[in-house]
């Protein structure tokens, strides 16, 4: 057994390909990274530190990259290709953070600052953890001659912003041959798993203002109409189907109770493990909000948010990462990191039996997950494979203050690694083999099974810049 210095701590690996020596000669540099993004956390489309910091580091290390893609100032590509030909293989980074979820470092709830954003999903170690990956994979590349072209994509505002969905409208992923990924989580899994689709919106209400009091007949109040459309909405719920999700919040109900509202907006999110199913569910909430303007009196906009696709998983290269994780192997707890994950985890409620970060779980099961991801359009247009690492003590979930506690300590940082290697073991198996592409296309063209990809977010559409991740 060898081991890998990280901020100080300790991590075993298992040894295998050169290509882990070298993502464990660059451990310590982008475990300072990760750590760099999760002090200072950036919203969706805003990530200017954190886009800058991994577009340097990459450059630095022989990548070119280009940069103020697909109308996203932070959205970057980064690519190393070999010059003979051979396959374009994608790594996907993230770094975006959640609104009101700062935290420092501990096992006890205790923001940075009230109200400010933080790392609750990871997206520091995501998008570190890949650039990682690519910079090692680039290394043995050269070494070994091999062919092809690696390529990072750094991906805004996955959190409800769509950054993949207008890079794909771009074409930036056309002559892309596979997409490996990953994401942060309390266990080491490859699996067949898929998300739910999700669709989203903000239904605005005009009406007109008046004296609540004195004229309140003059008045046609927006919140009326916004109140109509969430009771129609909750009628709904008994009559679609039940693996449906409906969530909103009344973003704006007006300025004052004395003055009838002339505007209110409700951020309405809805999730279906198909997307066609969830379309279908949508026709019929935009039903609600208009039967809500009509009753009202009021006038309706509707401003398109999110729309995601559920992930299309592809058995071949969930075979390629099973291997890879497999070889990578996980890690162990320190004593330090023993205490901080039992102190965290007397926050969460009664205990449930949960894998530790040193097992790795590798199988052909197809569980149904309950997150969305823009990764899932991305499955629908290239063959595509995730899988999850231990960045969180065990039965910490994401979108929490305890997944960005984690988030910015040893433990997040050893649990990027068990991606990162698993990321380059991955990747190399399909230099070295890319017959092994032609069968995931073929895997990939049976899932599809004659359905086709569609998105409310048309190729015209502009990315809300001002989304700031709400």
């Amino acid at each position: 057994m060898r081991t890998v210095l990280l901020a100080a701590l300790t991590v075993s690996v298992l040894p295998a390909a050169d290509v882990l020596d070298r993502v464990s000669t660059h451990a310590d540099r982008f475990g300072t990274i990760s750590r760099q993004i999760w002090e200072t956390p950036e919203l969706g489309f805003h990530e200017n530190k954190s886009s800058t910091l991994l577009q340097t580091e990459l450059r630095s290390n022989g990548f070119t990259v280009k940069a103020d893609l697909a109308g996203m100032p932070t959205a970057f590509t980064a690519e190393y290709s070999s010059g003979n030909g051979g396959p374009v293989i994608a790594i996907l980074g993230e770094f975006d953070a959640l609104p009101g979820l700062s935290q420092k470092d501990s096992p006890n709830q205790s923001p940075v600052l009230d109200g400010a954003p933080g790392h609750g999903c990871g997206h520091n170690l995501l998008g570190s953890a890949s650039a990682l990956a690519v910079v090692a994979i680039k290394e043995e590349m050269q070494a070994r001659g091999l062919k092809g072209t690696i390529r990072y994509y750094g991906t805004p505002a996955e959190e409800g912003g769509g950054g993949k969905i207008y890079m794909i409208h771009a074409g930036l992923l056309k002559d892309v041959d596979a997409v490996l990924t990953w994401h942060p989580g309390d266990s080491n899994r490859v699996n067949l798993g898929s998300n739910l689709a999700n669709n989203g919106a903000l239904f605005r209400f005009y009406g007109i203002a008046s004296h609540a009091a004195a004229a309140p007949d003059r008045g046609r109040s927006a919140l009326d109409g916004a109140m109509i459309m969430l009771n129609a909405v909750e009628m709904l719920r008994e009559h679609v189907p039940q693996e449906t999700r409906i969530h909103y919040i009344i973003s704006n109900g007006g300025v004052a109770p004395n003055v009838v509202p002339a505007f209110a907006e409700v951020n309405l999110v809805a999730r279906n493990p198909d997307m066609n199913v969830l379309n279908g569910v949508w026709e019929r909430i935009l039903k609600t909000a208009q039967a809500g303007a009509l009753a009202s009196e009021t006038r309706l906009e509707v401003v398109q948010s999110t729309n995601y696709a559920n992930i299309l998983p592809n058995d071949v290269l969930q075979d390629v990462l099973g291997r890879a994780m497999t070889k990578a192997g996980g890690y162990k707890f320190t004593p330090e990191d023993e205490k901080f994950a039992a102190e965290i985890q007397k926050t969460l409620g009664p205990a449930t039996e949960r894998p530790g970060p040193d097992e790795v779980m590798v199988d052909k099961t197809a569980p149904q997950g309950v997150a969305s991801s823009d990764v899932g359009d991305i499955s629908w247009n290239v063959p595509t494979a995730t899988m999850t690492a231990a960045t969180f003590a065990p039965g910490v979930g994401a979108h929490t203050w305890q997944g960005a506690a984690c988030a910015g300590t040893a433990i997040g940082r050893k649990g990027m690694l068990v991606a990162a290697r698993t990321l380059s073991l991955g990747a190399i198996e399909l230099f070295e083999k890319p017959d092994e592409l032609k069968t995931a296309r073929a895997a990939f063209d049976k899932r599809l099974a004659g359905r086709k990809w569609v998105t409310r977010i048309t190729p015209d559409s502009k990315p809300r810049l001002d989304y700031a991740g709400k």
